[in-house]
């Protein structure tokens, strides 16, 4: 369990998020896949990456227990810095990423599928970013990479999902397939991938960047600076409580 990665004789390189029961990633999880990301693309045998997950769902995004039962302030710094690194380590990733999503994709998984090259989801995958009814922000960044502006708008104020059609519809999602055929859908496109010209398709991976509009690691902690302000404030803190403790945030503040 927890962070695994497989290379096979093709150079697919599959990285796997194993943390029951959710998928939700303590800090230290954050910079393991990070460096499990970074390492993959590293090595000259990978060819392509395929970021998946075992369990209920994709990702859950942070621990927020474990966040609530640190004193101070060292695990919201901690998950925000190692989300920042697993979300750039995808994108900055030499090879291809290609997320192989099913079930749920919250928040911090946004964040990775969102800086993904290629997107496959399973036909029971959502995605959304529950950031506020957390007292947070961030990964808008990202959802912004997968759904129309103004859908994101909405997703990020009121909480709400889009299923995996929707992404598809919307292009950002390449293929749905029942869940059973993820993996294999996943792995017959990195085959495809994997049997090009190394060479060319790294140049491929870093032209593409160096055309992308976005700036995603600025922008992504641009949007952190708020959920620092947040914190701050004591916001963060009551609805995070709140999530812990399964009842309503005040919504006073």
């Amino acid at each position: 369990m927890g962070i695994s990665s497989t290379v096979d004789d093709q150079g697919i390189a599959e990285v796997v998020m194993d943390n029951p029961p959710v998928n939700a990633l303590a800090v230290a999880d954050w910079f393991e896949l990070a460096k499990t990301v970074r390492g993959a693309g590293q090595d000259p045998a990978t060819r392509v990456v395929v970021l998946r997950a075992e369990g209920r769902g994709f990702n859950a995004g942070v621990d927020i227990k474990e966040m609530q039962a640190t004193e101070g302030f060292d695990a919201l710094v901690g998950a925000n810095r190692g989300c920042a690194e697993a979300f750039a380590a995808v994108y900055e990733c030499a090879v291809p990423v290609i997320a192989a999503v099913h079930g749920y994709c919250l928040g911090g998984g946004i964040g990775l599928v969102g800086n993904a090259d290629v997107v496959i989801a399973s036909d029971d995958a959502t995605f959304g970013l529950p950031e506020v009814d957390r007292g947070a922000l961030g990964a808008a960044t990202h959802l912004s990479r997968l759904v129309p502006q103004h859908r994101m708008r909405a997703m990020v104020y009121t909480s709400a999902t889009a299923t995996a059609e929707e992404l598809h519809r919307w292009g950002s999602v390449l293929r749905v397939v029942p869940a059973a055929q993820l993996r294999a859908a996943a792995l017959a496109l990195a085959a495809d991938i994997a049997g090009k010209s190394p060479a060319v398709i790294r140049a491929a991976k870093e032209s593409l960047n160096g055309i992308d509009p976005w700036d995603v690691r600025r922008s992504y902690r641009f949007e952190q600076g708020f959920t620092f302000e947040l914190n701050l404030l004591g916001v963060a803190d009551e609805h995070r409580d709140a999530f812990v403790a399964k009842r309503d945030p005040g919504t006073s503040a």
